[in-house]
């Protein structure tokens, strides 16, 4: 059964708080990374998977997108998008993503911004999203990176003053569930390596463009020196890769 967590009302205020008052890795690392990589979003047609509660596609329609198509399964989130974002180019839909149905060559750009580590069956969903894109279309995402999912305990090893002195990464080949928690107990994610994320896109006939790392700028440490604990390890994996035209 799809994993419905954003619907949890402890889950969603704490998620809420993070995003507003921007105090994640979300703004500062992994929007820029993701932005990055788009191509002109003047005239196309953008499906945005996972949307959330509507912000890429508000920045897509603001940058000249022709439609956006927002796919999620929370109630919650489709709430807040529909209630952000006015506009008549925008749909919100409440879709699974195992049971994703999008008609095939609809799309001119995909997105998936840290949402297919929930999935427990990643190419099926890659399969659909190759056969969404149009010709030349692209196909963008991030994803928890392998290094911080591999580990069951996934947090820092700490000394006894509370100092990070390592993140463990452990049991990277076993390719399964991971439970962790992060506002609520029993969020449940799924590990696999960066070598069947990549492998994955090239099965389906999808082109590799650009793998990202992203890390804080010297700027970022300075601005919030509590960011530097992010170039010890990637926080997220980012992909961008075409459909060949």
């Amino acid at each position: 059964m799809p994993q419905n967590i954003y619907d949890d009302p402890d889950f969603f205020r704490g998620y809420m708080d993070l995003r507003e008052n921007e105090s994640g890795l979300n703004a500062v690392l992994e929007e820029p990374a993701v932005y990055g990589l788009l191509p002109p979003l003047a005239g196309l047609d953008v499906l945005d998977l996972g949307c959330g509660f509507g912000r890429f596609a508000a920045y897509c329609l603001a940058n000249g997108a022709a439609s956006v198509h927002g796919v999620d399964l929370s109630e919650n989130m489709l709430a807040e998008a529909r209630r952000r974002v006015a506009d008549p180019r925008a749909c919100f839909t409440r879709q699974a993503l195992e049971e994703l149905d999008v008609p095939a060559n609809s799309a001119d750009l995909v997105t998936a911004s840290l949402c297919l580590h929930y999935l427990r069956d990643l190419a099926p969903l890659v399969e659909k999203v190759a056969a969404a894109l149009r010709p030349g279309g692209t196909f963008v995402f991030s994803v928890e990176h392998p290094m911080c999912t591999a580990s069951y305990r996934q947090q820092w090893v700490r000394d006894a003053d509370c100092r990070p002195q390592h993140w463990p990464v452990d049991n990277y080949r076993m390719e399964s569930i991971r439970a962790t928690s992060w506002f609520v107990d029993g969020v449940l994610k799924y590990h696999r390596t960066t070598e069947t994320y990549v492998n994955t896109l090239l099965d389906a006939g999808l082109t590799l463009r650009r793998l990202l790392e992203p890390e804080p700028t010297s700027a970022a440490i300075a601005a919030r020196p509590d960011l530097a604990e992010q170039r010890r390890r990637p926080p997220f994996l980012v992909l961008a890769v075409d459909q060949r035209g």
